[in-house]
């Protein structure tokens, strides 16, 4: 099961990959079949093969000789390695389903965020959508739980962005809302708090370093992905942690 858990994660992975180049291209992600983007060659079974066919390529294309990103084969050990680590974390469950679902929607948003600045609809709704079945099927506190996550997330960004008129993009919005569907509540705040804490602490360091100015704006969306697989895997064990400080300190 381990090396099957590993194995369908670099598969998805390569399928992820091709979310992330053509969703915000507005291509289809089922036609036509992968090729490439340069001399438009159709890509056999050969050259599909996660990870491998990149090394046997040296990563390049077979017919142009166009250099591949070195992002496909890690988007793909990546893939690999988380779907073999909730595995073992959550077991064969509706936990675990649920892990995956969320931790391949958060890649392809987050790689789409840095690049283009932008956190698809389509991406949001198609995480958005197993999710009620997925917490349902456990209990339905557990999916009215979710449903308050929801509005609490979306809610809270949707207040940020109307109070800094127009400084949180409406992907981040829905992105906390889907969140906080997965997490629960109290679980989106631990998020929002940590992802604001993540940003914010870059964002300090970029303009200390003379990489940025106060003007420019970060990708919200991965310190959001970061902070939820975070409260994911660790998020009870946080707040224990911080009740127990709270009251040791007589608070």
């Amino acid at each position: 099961m381990k090396l099957i858990t590993f194995m369908l994660g670099l598969v998805i992975g390569s399928f992820l990959n091709l979310c992330i180049h053509r969703i915000p291209l507005g291509i289809s992600v089922i036609t036509p079949p992968s090729h490439c983007p340069k001399c438009n060659y159709r890509l056999g079974v050969v050259d599909l093969v996660p990870v491998i066919s990149f090394l046997l390529l040296r990563g390049k294309c077979r017919r142009c000789s166009a250099k591949i990103s070195v992002r496909y084969p890690l988007v793909e050990l990546c893939c690999g390695a988380a779907f073999l680590g909730f595995f073992l974390y959550f077991g064969l469950s509706l936990e675990y389903a649920a892990a995956l679902v969320l931790f391949s929607g958060l890649l392809v948003s987050s790689l789409i965020d840095i690049e283009h600045r932008i956190i698809p609809n389509g991406v949001n709704l198609a995480m958005a959508v197993p999710a009620v079945p997925l917490l349902l099927l456990q209990s339905a506190e557990l999916l009215l739980m979710g449903l308050f996550g929801a509005l609490v997330g979306g809610g809270l960004l949707l207040l940020a962005a109307v109070l800094s008129k127009g400084g949180m993009g409406g992907g981040d919005i829905k992105l906390a809302a889907v969140l906080g569907l997965y997490l629960g509540w109290p679980h989106i705040l631990l998020v929002l708090f940590g992802a604001c804490l993540m940003c914010s602490t870059v964002g300090i360091t970029l303009v200390l370093l003379k990489k940025k100015t106060l003007k420019d704006i970060l990708p919200f969306g991965p310190y959001l992905s970061i902070a939820a697989l975070t409260v994911l895997l660790w998020g009870d064990e946080i707040v224990s942690w911080y009740v127990s400080t709270l009251l040791k300190g007589g608070i």
